[in-house]
């Protein structure tokens, strides 16, 4: 029988990758740059996001984009416009040069014509990463490095199981941890066997958007679990990790909310900032 120490010390306690913590740090940082940029380099940082899809979900990841550049002094312009007005947009954003990011907010009402949408984002400006020549990393991925970086999450020499490959998370995120050496294996949900195979990852990172594909049967004691899927079951934006997962005391995981999300944004806005630093920059702007 164990004493009351010994019985709280066999209690495992989950860790949380507490995105949303690491983000208020990062958007302190960043309203700095932006006063720097605003008050000694003249330049006012601002973004574009195109919008083509009538959705309530969509409208609140714009809104809370909106809102996070307001606190850092980022101007953000909103046009919601049909898909047909899509391409002349782009070219008149590319063209203003008072805006130094475009997003295309995607998914488009018409998704066949995304890569013509983002690759039509002229390169200095596509701050979402997504086009061809981009010199940008794409939020979601540069969000997922951060988080595990802030939390002192060692990648070198682990064995990484990327689920999903999609535009947005699995397929940047691959480029990025294959191109600095990491040991990461993209699967997907029609994978075989794919419990097997991620019982011997020590970090997994999930987006393919169905929801409670990862299981708690299909991880093993001590895993790193990143959930970034997103998708809309009975009104409510959920993941692709099981509630069952979240009951094992011996892993670390992202939060059902706060994980990924907010890193996302305050990468995005990185890049925004970065962009408007290579126009003051062109322009020969100093520091008074």
């Amino acid at each position: 029988m164990y004493n009351k120490g010994q019985l709280f010390a066999k209690i495992e306690v989950m860790k949380i990758l507490d995105g949303a913590e690491l983000a208020g740090f990062i958007k302190e940082r960043q309203l700095k740059q932006v006063r720097a940029l605003r008050q000694s380099w003249r330049v006012i940082p601002r973004l574009a996001i195109i919008q083509t899809t009538d959705s309530a979900v969509i409208d609140t990841y714009v809104r809370l984009k909106q809102a996070y550049g307001a606190d850092i002094l980022v101007e953000v312009d909103i046009y919601k416009i049909s898909q047909a007005d899509l391409l002349p947009q782009i070219e008149r954003l590319n063209q203003d040069e008072s805006v130094q990011g475009i997003i295309i907010q995607l998914p488009l009402t018409d998704p066949a014509q995304t890569d013509a949408a983002v690759n039509a984002v002229a390169p200095e400006k596509d701050v979402d990463g997504l086009g061809q020549g981009t010199g940008f990393t794409p939020a979601t991925a540069m969000a997922i490095d951060w988080l595990l970086a802030g939390y002192n999450v060692a990648l070198e020499g682990k064995a990484i199981a990327i689920v999903g490959n999609g535009r947005l998370v699995g397929a940047p995120l691959s480029r990025l941890w294959l191109g600095a050496g990491l040991k990461a294996t993209v699967y997907d949900d029609t994978t075989p066997d794919l419990a097997s195979l991620l019982r011997v990852s020590e970090i997994i990172v999930t987006a393919t958007g169905v929801p409670a594909l990862i299981t708690k049967d299909m991880i093993q004691p001590g895993v790193v679990v990143v959930d970034a899927g997103t998708a809309s079951e009975h009104g409510k934006i959920v993941g692709d990790v099981s509630a069952d997962v979240r009951e094992l005391g011996d892993i670390t995981i992202t939060p059902l909310k706060g994980g990924v999300g907010p890193l996302t944004v305050a990468a995005l806005f990185d890049n925004v900032i970065q962009a408007a630093r290579v126009i003051a920059d062109r322009q020969g702007q100093q520091d008074l």
